[in-house]
């Protein structure tokens, strides 16, 4: 089974802190979406996997589509490809789109689960970060989702410039009250030529504390398993039955299909993105063109990927697999990475499945460096 991903590139306003593809004028939304429908068709036979699992509308932000919008694109994959039984379809969403009126057109969508950008419940964290809500709207937009959605999911964001350690306890404690069965959590990260970057650089905000950051992830980690959730990735949490599909197949490797500006797909040997550019995007689709550069993968990139992402999982990498899959040279190879990681307390081996311990849980993008193979070791 496949997934489909559909870059939704429109938000009200610009987060400080956000470096993903988007335009804040809503002028060519209606065009845009008849282009990513042509997408799709132009696409329908690309995907080798028959049958689509999951599909995703992420952004910038899907809740700003309208009734007519979704239905054309709901209308356009049922259409043109194979859907499994029970899919899971996921809506990014914001809590300032989610009037009560919204909601309700959402689950008589075939939208069945909501991924609502809250990032915080306090007032001041969400001006820092510009967001278009507040903090009465982050709450009471997942009081009204629960009541038409069972499979809801947020985000919050920690590490946050002078967010105490009491504020982000909270934070929690909300989360927690409100019953959601799925948190996303990410540490604030500054990204290049970002208004956060400039404002930091400039002295307006003070700059991002490592090693608070590390100590919210401390606390977020503690209070969330010891309330039930499974941490099943670096960043997601979810109860039994919750864990999102849509994440959990590109950790494992599945295929997908990426439609939209800037959308990004892979078919198991190669990855191939669109055109972060919305004019250029509708300009080739209304050609019949597809907006597109593609990555052939070495065998090194799919082992590279294949440790980097299981590391971040519960799931862990296996060392049976990865000789199953790249061979004995790279089962070799990442035992023998892995022996100095183990004698530093920062990865465990169990039957021969490698997990990232809890000391080297905030370190896991260098702990994953450390066991690379490069084309030039072959």
């Amino acid at each position: 089974m496949s997934g489909i991903y559909i870059h939704i590139p429109f938000c009200k306003q610009a987060c400080h802190y956000c470096d993903f593809h988007f335009s804040t004028s809503l002028k060519k939304k209606g065009q845009l979406v008849e282009m990513l429908c042509r997408e799709l068709v132009l696409r329908k036979d690309e995907l080798e996997t028959p049958g689509i699992q999951t599909i995703y509308f992420g952004g910038g932000t899907p809740s700003l589509l309208e009734t007519e919008e979704l239905q054309q694109i709901f209308d356009t994959i049922y259409q043109h490809y194979t859907i499994a039984e029970n899919p899971e379809i996921t809506l990014e969403a914001n809590p300032d789109d989610l009037t009560e009126e919204k909601i309700k057109m959402l689950a008589h969508s075939k939208i069945n689960r909501l991924s609502i950008g809250v990032q915080s419940f306090y007032q001041e964290d969400l001006q820092l970060m510009n967001r278009a809500h507040n903090a009465t709207e982050a709450l009471k937009s997942i009081q009204l989702a629960k009541q038409y959605f069972d499979n809801i999911s947020i985000d919050l964001i920690y590490g946050i410039p002078d967010m105490s350690l009491e504020r982000w306890k909270r934070n929690l404690e909300i989360s927690l009250e409100l019953g959601v069965p799925h948190i996303s959590s990410y540490a604030l990260t500054v990204e290049p030529n970002t208004a956060l970057q400039k404002f930091i650089e400039k002295g307006k905000i003070k700059p991002v504390d490592d090693e608070a950051a590390k100590l919210h992830f401390e606390i977020l980690v503690e209070t969330l398993v010891k309330n039930g959730f499974e941490h099943y990735e670096f960043s997601n949490f979810g109860k039994p039955s919750y864990f999102s599909q849509n994440n959990t197949a590109y950790w494992l490797g599945k295929t997908y299909l990426g439609i939209g500006p800037a959308a990004h797909s892979y078919d198991g040997n190669s990855r191939k993105w669109n055109i972060s550019n919305n004019p250029l995007y509708l300009k080739a689709l209304e050609k019949n063109e597809l907006p597109q550069e593609r990555e052939e993968l070495s065998l090194s990139d799919k082992y590279n990927e294949y440790v980097m992402t299981r590391l971040r999982t519960k799931f862990g990498v296996v060392t049976d697999e990865v000789a199953e899959k790249f061979g004995d040279l790279y089962r070799d190879h990442f035992i023998k990475q892995a022996a100095p990681l183990q004698q530093k307390d920062l990865l465990i081996e169990t039957g021969g499945i490698w997990h990232i311990t809890a000391k080297g849980k905030f370190l896991s993008d260098g702990i994953a460096a450390d066991l690379f193979f490069l084309d030039a070791q072959a």
